[in-house]
């Protein structure tokens, strides 16, 4: 079982248990191939080759592990013996990391400004600040300070250290200890001074590793170690406590959880040591789609050909969803010093759109209504996330919304709820108030100023909306589609909790995580929309388009940065504005169904007087309900009232809240049927 114990234990640096290798072979290469050539040494390409008291740089490891000029290493099918394979599907692993974000994460100038813009808030913790946030970010610089006794390590230090500007370079996972890791977090990690780990040599019916290069040339003991490829290597980073600061500055002695997706990944069924849980066909570690495997075999170093091939083999693709810093940082590649070229970010932005568009979320219409008399409009657009955390998930930045585009016979729009501004950048009816208002979780969608949101909406103390991470004290919303198998009873829900949707919901009903018996889990939201358009009477071609838009850097979030002064910040702002722009996640379209008049979803289900004088509606279920309750919503989309209703009853009676308006009134039958109502009290 993998321990999901809370505690942030001290950094701690410690020796492994050394395992055996092979002795070196008397032929160390191929007859004339020498072992740096002049097309080796320029595969480094700018990556540091230098060392300190802890680590060295990619530069070092790009020896060996960048493309072979000799065509036998890090090619896919390569056989045994080795044959030369020119031709080949070269995967080696420097070219695929060095254009990540990973790659590229001290160097990232979001992240910079970011820093810089919390430092001049509270220019008293700077240390603290920078020291925290480079030890995620530049952890060769970072750990190898505090290593040498350092008690803090600056961002001026950051700017003039190679191994620093590194970022999360091939030792920031190999050198990682398994001790206490997936128990310690917030850049809290422990590492060893002579010993790389990989997930070869575990096995009797493997090959032996083969260590003399790596101890000869670089200094350190490869070694199996089983922890490098499981999700744990990566929770040190990827889940991020923060201590609150008051508006003066002034601690207050409370966490803040700002980022929690290793966290996420365990609360789901993807999760290999489920908790109560049952094995499935879907469990794996992070790796498995950040660095999705290969079968066939691939000889791992440059060199020595006579190396047996290894499989599975790791692609160190390292990509998530975040296109818009890929495209910055291959547009400003001399500005930012980056070692990466054009083709190799045009490489991580293509496999980041597949991500992003293949392997997040589903999209598909369960409802698609329309009375061809009055126009009224029913449509219901279900998101199933398929990523292994919560979708968007990691910094909070990021949102992804719905847009619904109803249309016409002639393609023409004529509603929507959603759509981009003229600027291409912010959501209509959503965005005008800027970082201090947000549009809530909507089950059910009355009006085009609704906006359907999956956000991360923080607070400081006095409840205000800030993107300032040290002030974080509250969470005002946290509706992010999780993933599925996500559970409220789940060990870590408390640091991965849903606000602001119904998930806890105690009546067996809604649509948040929750199938329609009632059980959590699904990882699935479904929007409901229900207006009138009477210019739609009649229409026998009209048509609705849902559309899901991601976004990294929304303007709302960073306005308030680029009002504090600093040439770090000017310098990002000056590149912003042309990648602020949100990716099209999905889009779906297709022409309504005629429904009857008066039915919004349910057409056996019959709710009357409708407009109601009084409030008071009678309610006649199908034959054979077994039980019904209720959710009421009111023009802004919030739920006011909820309840069950008597299975016993023939026909019920439902009293709407004394304020005059629509509602919409939302139906669960146990059985799973549902149905949707529109009503009017005048």
């Amino acid at each position: 079982m993998k321990s999901l114990v809370w505690t942030s234990l001290i950094a701690a640096f410690g020796a492994m248990v050394i395992m055996s290798s092979a002795q070196r072979p008397d032929r160390l290469h191929a007859e004339g191939d020498p072992y740096h050539s002049s097309i080796f040494r320029s595969a480094y390409g700018g990556l540091p080759d230098t060392v300190n008291s802890l680590f060295a740089g990619s530069g070092k490891c790009a020896g060996c592990h960048a493309t072979d000029p000799n065509h036998y290493a890090s090619i896919v099918g390569q056989t045994y013996p080795a044959v030369p394979m020119p031709g080949g599907w070269d995967v080696n692993v420097t070219d695929d990391w060095r254009s990540t974000l990973m790659a590229n994460s001290a160097k990232d100038p979001f992240w910079q400004a970011k820093v810089s813009q919390e430092v001049a808030i509270n220019p008293a913790h700077q240390l603290e600040l920078e020291d925290k946030c480079t030890s995620c970010h530049a952890p060769l610089g970072h750990f190898a300070a505090h290593h040498d006794g350092q008690e803090f390590y600056s961002m001026a230090e950051l700017l003039l250290d190679s191994l620093a500007l590194d970022g999360v370079s091939c030792n920031a996972c190999h050198q990682q200890s398994a001790e206490n890791i997936g128990q310690q977090f917030s850049g809290l990690l422990n590492f060893v001074e002579d010993t790389l780990y990989g997930p070869y040599g575990g096995s009797k019916s493997e090959p032996l590793l083969y260590g003399l290069p790596m101890t000869t040339y670089v200094g350190y003991e490869p070694l199996f170690g089983q922890h490098s490829a499981e999700s744990e290597v990566c929770a040190g980073c990827h889940s991020l406590i923060t201590q609150t600061a008051d508006l003066q500055g002034e601690a207050t002695g409370a966490d803040y959880i700002e980022q929690a997706t290793y966290h996420e990944w365990l609360n789901s069924v993807y999760e290999p040591d489920l908790v109560d849980g049952e094995s499935n066909a879907l469990q794996q570690e992070c790796q498995g789609c950040h660095m999705p495997q290969l079968d066939d075999p691939v000889i791992i170093s440059s060199g020595y050909s006579f190396l047996e091939p290894r499989s599975p083999f790791g692609l160190h693709y390292l990509v998530g969803a975040n296109t818009s810093m890929i495209r910055l940082m291959r547009d400003h590649i001399e500005e930012l010093g980056l070692t990466a070229s054009e083709a190799q970010f045009d490489s991580t932005l293509n496999r980041t759109l597949e991500m992003l568009q293949q392997q997040s979320v589903d999209m598909t219409f369960e409802t698609a209504q329309l009375d061809p008399e009055s126009g009224d409009v029913a449509v219901s657009v279900k998101l199933q996330n398929k990523a292994g955390h919560k979708f968007p998930s990691g910094y909070p930045a990021r949102r992804v919304w719905l847009e619904l585009e109803v249309a016409d016979g002639l393609g023409n729009a004529i509603w929507q709820s959603g759509q981009l501004a003229e600027d291409g950048v912010n959501i209509v009816g959503a965005d005008e108030g800027g970082i201090e208002s947000f549009q809530p979780h909507h089950d059910v969608i009355t009006e085009s100023s609704q906006v359907q949101i999956y956000e991360f909406v923080i607070a400081d103390v006095t409840g205000t909306p800030t993107n300032l991470l040290e002030r974080a004290a509250i969470t005002l919303k946290d509706n992010r589609l999780p993933p599925i198998g996500f559970r409220t009873d789940h060990p870590v829900y408390d640091t991965t909790l849903v606000v602001g949707a119904n998930v806890e919901w105690d009546m067996e009903a809604g649509d948040f995580n929750r199938a329609e018996s009632g059980a959590e889990g699904t990882g699935a939201d479904v929007v409901h929309y229900a207006f009138p358009l009477p210019e739609l009477s009649g229409c026998s071609n009209c048509s609705v388009t849902a559309r899901l838009w991601y976004q990294a850097m929304p303007p709302r979030w960073v306005a308030p940065m680029f009002e504090v002064e600093t040439d770090v910040i000017a310098e990002f702002e000056s590149m912003y504005w042309d990648y602020a722009a949100p990716e099209l996640v999905s889009e779906v379209t297709q022409n309504f169904v005629a429904s009857s008049v008066g039915t919004i979803v349910g057409s056996d289900w019959k709710v009357y007087p409708n407009p109601s004088s009084d409030g008071r509606v009678f309610v006649e279920t199908p034959e054979g309900f077994t039980g019904t309750v209720y959710e009421v919503f009111n023009a802004s989309g919030q739920r006011v009232l909820a309840g069950p209703m008597n299975a016993e009853a023939a026909r019920w009676t439902l009293s709407l809240p004394d304020a005059r308006g629509v509602y919409v009134v939302h139906f669960h039958d146990k059985n799973g049927a549902q149905a949707i109502r529109r009503l009017v009290r005048d």
